[in-house]
């Protein structure tokens, strides 16, 4: 017991000192962690071979990552990606074991060792790559659904894989595999990842089947998991939900990933996929946000502990022996998935930035490598004297992902995101009554309502794909960044009646606002604001209009709340009404005394204000609600007349 204690709190001190402090230098909580792994590991010591029993369990974060995925997607967007996901996915895989297969014959290796080897880098990896994607926030682009593609299709072809490579199997190689493979293990990056377990014949019950019946027996486990899904999870969290014990649905949530990971386990397929299937069929439940909530904690955990055990299983040693002969390999491994990556990139039509951030985050082997390292010399395909340089090739492209992140941040997502360098800006032959800078999600609403209007507008866009895509829409947009002076000029700002800011930055926002009143004192201006503390630079700036992106509909949400809690429309109506207008009141209360380099916490003016007219609504909107109650003649319409049920039930 003292061990494990002492060893939790190693690796827990590790990472509460380093995820922190690599998130406020912009590196990422990976990085973080894998520096932490290095430290108590290679560098410390004070880590030893219970990390590889450690890592067995950490790696069941990435069988909830993929659940928790699944839950985001419904079948129908699982459909609609068909054709990124056979191939984007089948072609990477393939090319990339081509190439790599290829480079190692001319090294001198035997064709088989070297098939073996290219499909085992042909693998990215699911963990890193879908942490970091989330982190930033990239998953939901271009880019970040074509990465989400080619990992899940890795993850599907890693069930083939383990089927074909031990046809591969050196006869020379054969009896001394098992012996050389328990030391192979051992001598792996970071312990050979028990994924391989999952597929071995320990827990599988198709191993001792005939042929012919394991296809049934998997179709059946797959058949279980869609149609408890889909019929048994609702009875089952409606009973638990009666208990009225909250511990009780984490303890489902769990039962559910950890029943099908072992359900997989037993037929031989992979626990990561069946629970990502799981989630796909869970995504339309009601109790979607439920399993989420219940399962993130540990997903996050868990995820943040494999990514430990990678840093601390890296073998310095085995680097130092012949380090230019590994970086030299690491580099090439890198540049050849990632010329793959962008080929296709260009084949699938991704642009700019996209086709950047999906090259750079995929161009690693992943931890499925380490599986299939392990598994290819306990089955003679590859000679034990190679693994564990291999394995360390694994780890240290896995220890440089996070740098590649911050290459696509730094370089490329800048570069393609502010103004693409290879195309002039438009000139502008237009006017307009109005001006807009932006025409995303918020500027293209105000553009279409004006022109829908009757007013002539001029729209300015910094991004060249958007405004080329709006256009095939008839939609007349320019080319240029808002932002400069000159394209401001030529837009027409001195003849324009109005100039409405709706791009996405907020200090671009505040310096246009600036740059714009001081051009034209008399022009009206409508900006966008961020957040409410936005609101008070905008002011100061000079904006006649101040608009909060998430205030109307959070507004709207609220009015939908209060209805469904059986409030008359009209006095929602009224309640709604009093509350925007009070909120308007406040804010240019608060904007007076707001203070530009003064937390609001800290400022006691700001804090007495906010407070005293929060009082002032709440005891405003009571007395309005109590008032309404003794009143029914005041509402600007009844409800419908519904008789009694009594009265129903005599007809």
């Amino acid at each position: 017991m003292d061990g494990i204690l002492l060893s939790a709190t190693i690796y827990l001190v590790a990472a509460v000192i380093m995820v922190p402090v690599c998130s406020r230098l912009g590196l990422g909580s990976v990085l973080g962690y894998l520096i932490a792994g290095v430290l108590i590991g290679p560098v410390f010591g004070l880590v030893g071979s219970e990390t590889q029993d450690v890592q067995h369990i950490a790696e069941f974060g990435v069988v909830m990552m993929l659940f928790l995925i699944g839950l985001e997607l419904e079948p129908r967007a699982l459909w609609d990606m068909r054709t990124r996901l056979l191939g984007l996915g089948g072609l990477q895989v393939s090319l990339t074991a081509g190439l790599i297969a290829a480079a190692c014959v001319l090294l001198g290796l035997g064709w088989t060792v070297a098939v073996a080897i290219g499909l085992t880098f042909s693998l990215s990896s699911t963990a890193i790559v879908m942490q970091t994607l989330s982190e930033k926030r990239l998953d939901k682009t271009e880019g970040g659904r074509g990465s989400f593609s080619v990992l899940l299709f890795q993850d599907i072809a890693v069930i083939p894989m383990l089927a074909f490579l031990p046809l591969l199997a050196l006869p020379e190689l054969m009896g001394t595999g098992a012996e050389d493979a328990a030391h192979g293990v051992a001598d792996a990056a970071h312990g050979a990842a028990d994924h391989g377990d999952t597929h071995g014949a320990g827990l599988s019950i198709v191993d001792r089947l005939p042929g012919w019946a394991y296809g049934p027996v998997v179709l059946a486990a797959i058949g279980v998991v869609v149609g408890g899904g889909m019929y048994l999870t609702r009875p089952l969290f409606r009973f638990i939900a009666r208990s009225g014990l909250r511990e009780m649905f984490t303890a489902v949530a769990l039962f559910i990933v950890i029943g099908i990971a072992l359900l997989m386990t037993l037929v031989g397929l992979s626990p990561a996929l069946g629970t990502f299937l799981a989630g796909v069929v869970l995504a339309n439940s009601e109790y979607r946000h439920e399993l989420e909530a219940d399962i993130e904690p540990f997903r996050g955990l868990l995820m943040g502990l494999f990514f430990i055990t990678v840093g601390a299983g890296i073998r310095f040693d085995v680097f130092l022996a012949d380090w230019a002969l590994i970086l030299g390999l690491l580099a090439a491994l890198i540049a050849v998935k990632a010329a793959v990556l962008m080929m296709l990139a260009f084949l699938f039509k991704l642009r700019g930035r996209d086709r950047w951030l999906m090259t750079l985050a995929l161009a690693q082997a992943g931890e499925f490598g380490f599986v299939l390292l392990s598994f290819n010399v306990q089955n003679s395909v590859i000679p034990p004297d190679l693994q564990p340089t291999l394995s360390l090739l694994v780890a240290l492209s896995m220890l440089v992902t996070p740098l590649l992140f911050i290459l696509y941040e730094q370089v490329f997502a800048r570069k393609f995101t502010e103004t693409d360098v290879t195309r002039e800006a438009d000139a502008i032959d237009e006017r307009g009554t109005t001006l807009i800078a932006g025409h995303g999600r918020f500027g293209q609403i105000v553009n279409r309502l004006l022109r829908a209007s009757g007013y002539e507008t001029v729209v300015l866009e910094h991004r060249s794909d958007l405004v080329d895509g709006v256009r095939k829409f008839g939609i007349k947009t320019f080319y240029g960044d808002a932002t400069r002076p000159d394209l401001l000029h030529a837009a027409g700002l001195h003849e324009a009646r109005q100039f409405v800011v709706a791009i996405d930055d907020k200090d671009q926002i505040t310096a246009l606002v600036k740059h714009v009143r001081r051009e034209r004192p008399d022009i009206h201006i409508v900006a966008r604001a961020i957040d409410r503390h936005h609101v008070y630079q905008l002011y100061a700036a000079g904006a006649d209009d101040i608009i909060r992106e998430t205030f109307d509909s959070a507004v709207r949400a609220g009015r939908s709340a209060l209805e469904a809690m059986g409030e008359h429309p009209f006095e929602v109506e009224k309640a709604v009404r009093y509350f925007v207008r009070h909120d308007r009141e406040t804010l240019r209360k608060l904007a007076a005394a707001w203070k530009e380099n003064v937390d609001v916490f800290d400022n006691e003016e700001y804090v007495a204000i906010a407070k005293r007219q929060n009082e002032m609504m709440m005891e405003t909107m009571r007395s309005d609600r109590e008032a309404a109650r003794g009143n029914a003649l005041e509402r600007a319409w009844m409800p419908p007349d519904v008789r009694p049920e009594e009265e129903v039930d005599k007809d």
